[in-house]
């Protein structure tokens, strides 16, 4: 019978699209190598001041030059990446760099933070862990920060952002006092908000692989060691670049940051800080889990072990004593003893309780 052989699949964050650029193609050619989450692409338009806000779902980037011609701020959320030519209209109305739209398409793009002459670029990763099968779910965000407006791009249409338009909505001075800038910071801590959550949940999850350890030795725990160390390293990969990217941002001057709100940026990066030396500890706590395992399976193979060898010693004396008296020869004195059977018995019992009763003594039974 052919064996079949078990194919372990790599969690979804891992695959990547069979869409990829290809080696030689030009700088800013426009391909999208992520998944279509979406049927159609919504944009929904935020515009607002200190004292109004108003909230609209537009279908034509046109439909936003009243509010970008207005003195007011306007923010932009486009959801789902998958229509190049509809996001080209997006992006041919505002002038955005090809450089910029080629990295949005791209939703395996490393987290980065890029100034132009008119715009400035993030590209972050948002990340949450579902409650239904504790997978990390990853979705690329992309935020294009001008001197008036903010533009922001997701694969999909999960509410990332409903902390800000909750502090929009009830007239949180500083959001509506502030520009375009506070804003951008506002969207990227609220990212970063989600990864002190997930943060939690990873350590809830080695809680109870910890307690799982210590109570039984299943095969599937180094599967999960190793699924949990997966997840580590591509959380960690996904907020080192941007900690590096924010402290470059802070170091040097930007007309499209001002000077007054990069106190507000520092504190996302001492957050981020925080979260990579979590995310640190963990990886040594994973590390140690399998260690752990590794010492429960060897000692319950000893004391497996042990047993055998304890059953093994108590039968050696007893075939060496059925081994003598199974050898039939003639001159044997026992032989014609009338209680010779029953000695022997005797022999065997009182041997076996002997050595029972010294390995209890020694505390090997």
């Amino acid at each position: 019978m052919k064996k079949i052989k078990k194919r372990l699949l790599l969690p979804s964050f891992l695959r990547h699209n069979q869409s990829s650029k290809k080696p030689g193609q030009a700088p800013g050619t426009l391909l999208f190598t992520g998944e279509k989450r979406l049927d159609n692409v919504l944009m929904h338009l935020y515009d607002y001041d200190v004292e109004h806000l108003s909230e609209h779902d537009i279908s034509e980037i046109d439909d936003s030059k009243p509010y970008l011609d207005s003195p007011s701020k306007t923010w932009i959320n486009v959801c789902g990446l998958h229509d190049i030519e509809k996001l080209k209209e997006i992006w041919d109305y505002f002038n955005l760099h090809p450089l910029i739209q080629e990295d949005i398409l791209h939703t395996q793009q490393r987290p980065k933070i890029e100034e132009y002459s008119e715009h400035m670029f993030f590209v972050l990763r948002m990340m949450s862990i579902l409650d239904e099968t504790g997978e990390l779910k990853v979705e690329q965000v992309s935020i294009v920060l001008s001197q008036n407006s903010v533009l922001s791009f997701q694969e999909d249409d999960y509410p990332i952002y409903e902390p800000v338009l909750h502090r929009l909505r009830n007239a949180a001075p500083r959001l509506r006092k502030q520009g375009p800038d506070y804003l951008a910071y506002a969207l990227i801590d609220t990212i970063v908000d989600h990864y002190m959550k997930v943060m939690e949940k990873i350590g809830n999850e080695i809680e109870e692989l910890e307690d799982e350890i210590l109570q039984k030795s299943d095969e599937s725990i180094p599967e999960k060691i190793h699924a949990l160390r997966r997840k580590l390293i591509f959380f960690r990969r996904s907020v080192w670049p941007l900690r590096d990217s924010l402290n470059s941002l802070l170091r040097e001057e930007s007309h499209l940051v001002h000077e007054e709100n990069k106190i507000f940026f520092r504190d996302v990066y001492d957050h981020l800080v925080q979260i990579i030396d979590g995310i640190e500890n963990y990886r040594d706590m994973a590390m140690g889990m399998l260690d752990m395992y590794m010492s429960q399976v060897s000692n319950k193979m000893n004391e497996v072990m042990k047993v055998l060898t304890i059953i093994a010693t108590i039968f050696i004396p007893l075939t060496f004593i059925a081994g003598i008296y199974g050898m039939n020869f003639e001159y044997m004195p026992e032989l014609g003893w009338k209680w010779a059977y029953p000695a022997v018995w005797g022999l065997m019992i009182v041997a076996t309780m002997g050595m029972v009763v010294y390995f209890r003594k020694k505390d090997w039974l």
